[in-house]
């Protein structure tokens, strides 16, 4: 029996980690056509794995048998991830560099490049789903909605039901987190638009990350036991104070709690984030943590823990962007997660401006910080995205 799938062609980015692996195993065990690549986005300091992660992704399309290429985004992606990063912490605000990378290099560059070679689809090993929905009918979940594992008498193999066999120019696509709420990575795709997610699969969207691994076992990839990658998308576990000592320049000022009294030095203004902790170099008995940067006193404000200050009920954010490329009808309650991994909260957003937001919060949050992503969500489906500007109270 032929495929579904035979003929469509998938380029998969293998960065050289166990989750793409398994999406490049997935797809092609669905009967897609696929290939691999890996891009090359960074390659210097102590902490680059980029050589290591090539030799890894290089290892995982031989097993497979599928072609490999390799596309080089240095320049790229310092120029639209980087230089965004150093920008952002020399105006005293928090960047997610993750976010502007799936933005600008995942779903930018290589999606580009990826239909300059004529393919369908590109895929990755985000834990995300997206429904399409048909406006004559109903929702149908294209990214493993419908994926299991079967048992064929002639072997293992795999179901991942995915399916973008319709007219894409009735259906609206819509982003879901997740099932594995531990990995789900949805927040890092708010800025992913119709255009996009049309092109987009993700098909560890309704597995763990458990069975992800017991899948890479199974089948012997070379990357089952690899540990997860950590730090900036692309950099790895880097030194944020080391990258920023060598770009931006700052004064020293005097660190002093909400009283006035003074605790220590900082060395400068960038270098912290609202709600950091380490590296203040505070001798109390109890741990204190960042509350707010006070830029004409070049003052840094610390509270201890639990302190009424590092929590905050309401905040602006800019630069929205919507999933369907309109957005919901405002004022209305959304939930909003302010971080990676941070559990959802109800709020009321309101526009004040075109693109500006007011967000109220229900409960107060610890350390809203200018900079991070706000992102929203009914429920499961994520709406949209916007940058927190500033807090309010």
């Amino acid at each position: 029996m032929i495929s579904k799938n035979a003929g469509k062609k998938v380029l998969v980015a293998l960065s050289g980690g166990v989750d793409s692996s398994v999406a490049a195993l997935l797809l092609k065990t669905a009967g897609y056509q696929v290939e691999g690549a890996y891009m090359r986005c960074w390659s210097s300091g102590a902490y680059c794995t980029t050589d290591t992660d090539q030799a890894d992704a290089i290892k995982v399309a031989s097993k497979l048998e599928i072609p490999f290429h390799v596309f080089d985004y240095e320049r790229q992606y310092k120029q639209k991830v980087i230089d965004y990063f150093f920008s952002e912490y020399a105006r005293g605000r928090t960047p997610n560099p993750d976010v502007m990378c799936n933005k600008e290099i995942k779903f930018g560059l290589f999606l580009e490049e990826a239909q300059k070679r004529s393919f369908d689809y590109v895929a990755t090993g985000h834990y995300a789903r997206v429904h399409m929905f048909d406006r004559g009918s109903k929702m149908d979940d294209v990214n493993g909605h419908k994926s299991k594992i079967i048992n064929h008498r002639s072997g293992d193999g795999l179901l991942t039901g995915l399916d973008h066999q319709k007219d894409q120019s009735l259906e609206k696509f819509r982003l879901f987190a997740g099932l594995d709420r531990e990995k789900d990575q949805s927040y890092f795709l708010y800025k992913l638009g119709q255009k996009q997610l049309a092109k987009a699969i993700f098909p560890l969207g309704r597995l763990t990350k458990i069975e992800v691994r017991k899948l890479a076992k199974k089948f012997g990839l070379p990357t089952a036991d690899k540990k997860d990658s950590t730090g900036i998308c692309f950099v790895g576990p880097a030194n944020i104070r080391e990258l920023l000592l060598n770009k931006i320049s700052s004064k020293e000022g005097e660190i002093v709690d909400v009283n006035g009294e003074v605790l220590g030095k900082h060395i400068g203004l960038p270098f912290y984030t609202i709600g950091q902790r380490e590296g203040l170099g505070i001798s109390k008995n109890v741990p204190y943590y960042v509350a707010g940067k006070d830029e004409t006193s070049n003052k840094l404000i610390v509270v201890p823990f639990g302190h009424k200050a590092l929590f905050k009920k309401s905040f602006l954010a800019e630069k929205a962007d919507w999933i369907d490329g309109r957005g919901p009808k405002l004022p209305q309650k959304l939930e909003v997660k302010l971080r990676y991994r941070a559990n959802n909260v109800l709020a009321t957003v309101k526009t004040t401006l075109p693109g500006r937001l007011l967000v109220s919060l229900e409960k107060p949050q610890r350390a809203i910080t200018p900079g991070q992503a706000a992102v929203f969500y009914k429920g499961n489906e994520l709406i949209g995205g916007a940058t927190v500007t500033s807090v309010v109270d």
